[in-house]
């Protein structure tokens, strides 16, 4: 049998007899790392210690110290959850259980369950854990694994799909218990220190609203129980920043679905937070050359399918026929923007041309998929679109990078790097994907960035660098990007006229500040737990007269301060009562006024973090709030 070569992480070589095993590779690494092996990454996918290797291949071996070991561990915990589920609900029917970022889930039929089951279930799967039960691979001939699952429409449905043609099939086995799996799994359930289930919700067979709708159970688990506390107390802040319970209480949004699911309403509070972040954007596009344009909300379905879209994303668009003609809402601006620079004769003077939009576009997810505002059918892209000559295009890119990495300083977010490159489903030669890749690696290369590589995760028609981004609980989210596109400048035949007076193809640049709106206004909801700094929030100052006399007084400092979002308390409560009011709506500023302040003529000040100072002159207090908005700060000192 001939050998295949094996490329470890240190680009070392290692020459191997074709069908060893990914432990057999450890072991001829080292002894120790042989009996440590859990798991191995081929070629970027992580796979059982038991894989055998057929190819040349790119490998790294995973042990309990390795970053993918929680995905694996979390794999096992999700059969632990299955085997539990079993013993006390044995009608029960399993379908697909994986390990997620956070932990697992186990999609299940024939079973009605909700989240006042599930201590019981975890009772039992902790009996599991604690029995220490060995985890094994075996392998069945097909055809008694066709008839072991005989009565399970789902699991038979795997064996004709992902596992088609493979005699004999892996399974695992743990105790009592054996699920079908290709792993990879932990030696034993001992291993998981720490488990929890956490909720339940409805989800669709392989995601299509078409197929049954199943019971999904959300579960999470840990190497020790520190992991696992850690976790669940990180859990409950983020429920007390969840968006959606935020924005009822700060009134910013609302979803109804009287108008649509996945169709937010923005209420005036929330439109003013919005309103800042597209002021925002609008004057660094200014700054940066860009022109404002503007496109309809549908175009005929033929310019979708002259951009590549409609064979792309035609599942995903709502389609209309008007006249006997098809036309879609758009899911994207990049075509009509496009098709602007087409209508206009451009020379490689007038290059790079910079067009920007916040644009409406609409995208058909399923109902299941819609949470909040973190995934919409309808959003808006702060849009941006660049032709520019091959020439231009490491300066641009440059160019935008240093735009967001600004709008993330002031926002107060950590920023990481990462190139996505081409998907499986896409258009253009691998020529032009190769040059457009290869463009990107450059000006991250030579820019000094350190950066991570998505394979496979880029856009239909072309590359791009992501920017993710850590909020305060430690999350990280997509949101920023820019990437680089030579396939719809061809698609849609746009040209400009060369130094040679020749015709030659722009290059198309894709970019987005903030991603979407609505994202990027969630995290920031969640981020910020609803305590916006000033710029950004709906109501700025809120003046508390002390009784009624005081109304027209605290009226005039409102005048004064015209510039700012501020309101008057007119309610004929205590001041405690308002101060508490007050606190509750996220106000950065609350301005006291009594009789002492009307005679004086100043106000006595008290912030979100409950620091306060009294008699404040209202030109000191307007000079800071001045200050503090223009800069953008995030953490500003108190009346400095």
């Amino acid at each position: 049998m001939s050998d295949v070569v094996v490329t470890l992480p240190d680009g070392s070589e290692l020459q191997v007899e074709r069908g060893s095993t990914v432990e057999d590779v450890a072991h001829e690494i080292g002894p120790g790392l042989g009996r440590d092996t859990v798991a191995g990454v081929v070629d970027g996918d992580l796979v059982a210690a038991a894989e055998p290797i057929e190819t040349d291949i790119d490998l790294e071996i995973v042990t309990d110290q390795s970053d993918e070991y929680l995905d694996v561990l979390r794999h096992s915990a999700a059969h632990v959850f299955a085997q539990a589920l079993g013993r006390l609900h044995p009608e029960a029917e399993l379908t697909i259980g994986p390990w997620t970022d956070d932990g697992f889930y186990y999609d299940i039929a024939n079973v009605d369950l909700d989240e006042d089951d599930l201590d019981a279930i975890e009772a039992e799967a902790e009996e599991i854990i604690a029995a220490d039960l060995p985890i094994e691979r075996v392998e069945r001939p097909r055809a008694e694994a066709i008839e072991l699952y005989d009565d399970n429409p789902f699991k038979s449905e795997i064996l004709e799909t992902e596992a088609a043609g493979e005699d004999p099939v892996s399974f695992y086995e743990q105790g009592d218990f054996f699920d079908l799996c290709q792993g990879p799994h932990v030696e034993s359930t001992g291993e998981i220190g720490g488990f929890s289930l956490l909720e339940t919700s409805a989800a669709y067979w392989r995601g299509d609203e078409d197929n049954e709708t199943l019971t999904r159970v959300y579960g999470t688990a840990f190497p020790t129980e520190d992991g696992l506390a850690e976790f669940l107390e990180r859990r409950e802040q983020a429920k007390e920043r969840d968006h959606r319970k935020i924005g009822q209480e700060m009134d910013l949004f609302s979803i109804d679905e009287t108008t649509g699911p996945g169709l937010p309403l923005y209420h005036p509070n929330g439109k003013r937070v919005l309103d800042e972040l597209s002021d925002y954007a609008r004057s660094l596009n200014l700054d940066a050359g860009y022109e404002p344009v503007e496109t309809p909300h549908l175009f005929r379905t033929e310019l979708w399918k002259q951009s590549g879209h409609y064979e792309n994303y035609v599942d995903d668009m709502f389609l209309l026929d008007v006249d006997d003609e098809e036309y879609g809402l758009k899911p994207m601006n990049c075509p009509g923007h496009a098709t602007i620079f087409d209508q206009h004769s451009w020379s490689y003077r007038d290059l790079p041309v910079r067009y920007f939009e916040d644009g409406k576009v609409y995208r058909k997810e399923q109902h299941g998929e819609l949470s909040g505002l973190s995934r919409t059918w309808s959003f808006t892209i702060d849009d941006g679109h660049l032709f520019v000559r091959p020439d231009q295009i490491a300066t641009e890119i440059e160019t935008i990078m240093n735009t967001v990495f600004e709008v993330m300083e002031t926002i107060g977010l950590e920023t990481e790097l990462v190139l996505a490159t081409r998907p499986e489903k896409s258009v253009g030669s691998d020529e032009l994907w190769e040059q457009a890749e290869s463009q990107l690696r450059t000006v991250l290369d030579e820019g000094g960035y350190e950066y991570g590589i998505e394979e496979g995760d880029g856009a239909f028609y072309g590359p791009k660098i992501d920017f993710a981004f850590e909020d305060a609980l430690g999350r990280v989210w997509d949101g920023p990007t820019v990437q680089l596109d030579f396939n719809m400048p061809e698609r849609l035949d746009l040209s400009y006229a060369g130094e040679d007076n020749e015709e030659h193809r722009p290059v198309m640049i894709h970019r987005a500040l903030y991603g979407s709106y609505e994202r990027f206004f969630m995290v920031l909801i969640e981020h910020f737990g609803g305590d916006f700094p000033l710029w950004l929030a709906p109501e700025q100052v809120r003046i508390l007269p002390v009784s009624d006399d005081n109304i027209a007084y605290a009226q005039s400092i409102a005048d004064e301060l015209d510039g700012f979002r501020t309101e008057v308390e007119t309610r004929s409560w205590t001041v405690g009562r308002k101060i508490r009011a007050g606190h509750d709506d996220r106000v950065p500023y609350m301005l006291i006024v009594g009789d002492t302040e009307e005679a004086d003529g100043t106000v006595s000040v008290r912030d979100r973090a409950e620091r306060e100072r009294d008699g404040v002159s209202i030109e000191a207090f307007g000079d800071h709030l001045e200050h503090e908005r223009d800069e953008k700060l995030t953490s500003p000192a108190f009346l400095d």
